[in-house]
C-alpha cells in the first residue's frame, strides 16, 4: 500500500494530471470548434491571445508542475518499487511525461509559434488557420488522452 508522503505526491500527480486533462478536453470539445466557426482573422487573433495567455503562471504551474511530480513519482517508484502499483504509477507517470507534456513540446508548441508570428488579417494567416485548427486539435486530442488516462493510473495504483 502507498502511504505516507509517497502518497500524497501520488494524490497530487492525479489532480495535476487530471486537472492539465480537463483543460485539454475543454479545448478538444469546445473552445477549437468555437474558434474555427469564428471568420479566420478573429479566430487567428483570438488563439494568438489564449496562447500567450497560457504562458501564464496558472497554467504553467498546473502543467509544468504536474510534469515535475510526474517525474518524481517515476524516480520514487524506481527507488522504492512498491509490491503494489509499480505498472500503474510508472504508466501514468510515462503517459504524462510523453502522451503530454512531450507532444506539447513538439506537436503544440510549433504550431503556437508558427502561428503567432503571423498578422491575423492577413492572406498568410486565412491560409493557415484551417489547417492549424486541424493538427494542432487532433495532438490536443492525443494530450487529452494521456493526461487522463495518466490520472487514472494513478488512481489505480492506490486503490
Amino acid at each position: 500500500m502507498i502511504d505516507g508522503p509517497y502518497f500524497v505526491l501520488v494524490v497530487m500527480g492525479v489532480v495535476g494530471t487530471g486537472l492539465v486533462a480537463g483543460v485539454f478536453c475543454a479545448f478538444s470539445t469546445f473552445v477549437m470548434r468555437g474558434l474555427a466557426a469564428l471568420p479566420p482573422a478573429q479566430g487567428v487573433a483570438a488563439m494568438q491571445s489564449i496562447n500567450v495567455a497560457a504562458l501564464g503562471p496558472a497554467f504553467m504551474l498546473v502543467f509544468m508542475g504536474s510534469a515535475v511530480l510526474c517525474a518524481v513519482v517515476a524516480v520514487v517508484t524506481f527507488v522504492l518499487w512498491p509490491d503494489e502499483g509499480t505498472v500503474e504509477l510508472l504508466l501514468g507517470s510515462g503517459l504524462y511525461l510523453f502522451g503530454s507534456f512531450g507532444v506539447t513540446v513538439v506537436a503544440n508548441v510549433p504550431r503556437n509559434e508558427t502561428l503567432l508570428k503571423l498578422d491575423a488579417g492577413t492572406p498568410e494567416a486565412t491560409d493557415y488557420w484551417p489547417t492549424y485548427v486541424r493538427e494542432w486539435t487532433v495532438w490536443n486530442h492525443v494530450r487529452t488522452v494521456a493526461s487522463g488516462a495518466a490520472a487514472v493510473a494513478y488512481v489505480l495504483a492506490l486503490s
